[in-house]
């Protein structure tokens, strides 16, 4: 028996504390620049309403379509399924989906594989529920934007930009319901309140607490302090 354990095999795509810290506070830029951010927002849109289109058909409903707005909001019209798993998950879809962009994005060996699923996600929703021209352009670069570990999954810098763009999706997932507490009779909390007799901020605390609990699984994804990168 040999007496040197074989050593963890570490993905080179772990970002270190201080790179992470950095990334997140890109991130966090990002989704407050009012014209910039507007790009990015669209990820966080898409998984909101293909999270909503998701729920609709488990719950036995159907999804006439998604529509999706230069501004970054959207739409995912439906009918029948079950309202309240419908209506939670929105927001905790998008923050869900920021947490796998981030793991896959961090995740050497399956990059390629799995972000080629979600393009191909991405082109098949279009497919199915995208009717107008502008929904069907955002969809197009979205699913571009996910094909592109497919070339170059081993970019150090495309990587950065991929964690990058996963924390904005969850970022926006943890911002995105707070502004629902200013808004009455509208909006997905007060759908949920209105069929389940639970106040509308204890939805929008649900959805805030599971945003930055999904935060920290991303955070736990860092490089141990005691393993370097091979250049």
């Amino acid at each position: 028996m040999s007496d040197n354990p074989k050593k963890p095999i570490i993905s080179p795509n772990l970002p270190s504390k201080s790179r992470f810290m950095v990334e997140l506070l890109l991130a966090w830029i990002i989704a407050r620049l009012p014209w910039f951010g507007v790009p990015f927002k669209w990820l966080e849109s898409y998984f909101h309403e293909i999270s909503h289109a998701i729920a609709t058909v488990i719950s036995g409903g159907s999804v006439a379509n998604i529509q999706l707005f230069l501004n970054g909001a959207g739409f995912c019209f439906s009918q029948g399924g079950n309202v309240i798993l419908i209506g939670l998950a929105g927001y905790l879809g998008a923050a869900l989906w920021g947490g796998l962009l981030f793991y896959l994005a961090t995740w050497m060996q399956g990059i390629r594989l799995y972000f080629g699923l979600i393009a191909g996600l991405v082109f098949y929703s279009m497919l199915l529920w995208a009717r107008d021209p502008l929904t069907i352009i955002i969809l197009s670069m979205l699913c571009i934007l996910f094909c592109l570990p497919l070339k170059f999954h081993q970019n150090t810098i495309l990587v950065s930009l991929l964690r990058v763009i996963a924390l904005v999706v969850v970022v926006n997932a943890i911002n995105s319901p707070t502004a629902l507490l200013g808004i009455t009779g509208q909006g997905d909390a007060d759908i949920l309140a209105a069929n389940s007799m639970i106040p509308s901020y204890f939805w929008v605390a649900l959805w805030w607490v599971s945003s930055l609990f999904v935060l920290y699984l991303c955070w736990l994804r860092i490089r141990p302090n005691n393993i370097k990168r091979n250049k």
